[in-house]
């Protein structure tokens, strides 16, 4: 992608990203599936989780995430051809 990468490309093409991740590991996309795309800013992307915590009952994926983040911002750079760092909120 030539362009600057913004949010609302993340936004529209986020369930390509979805799909690839799920093609790669499913359980990484159940840990990731729900996020909330926040912010994007100088090449950090802030998922929010906030919603999906609130019914939440014995499910949190955070150490997962952490632990396969790189999974999910490979799906990315696939996607755009750019590196993007993912951060939690």
């Amino acid at each position: 992608m030539n362009t600057e990468l913004t949010l609302s490309d993340l936004r529209k093409r986020w369930n390509e990203v979805l799909d690839l991740v799920e093609s790669r590991d499913r359980i990484i996309w159940i840990a990731y599936f729900d996020a909330r795309l926040e912010s994007f800013e100088n090449g950090r992307l802030t998922l929010d989780f906030a919603d999906s915590n609130k019914l939440a009952t014995g499910h949190n994926y955070q150490e997962a995430r952490i632990r396969h983040r790189a999974v999910l911002q490979g799906a990315i750079y696939d996607i755009f051809a750019v590196n993007v760092v993912v951060v939690e909120k």
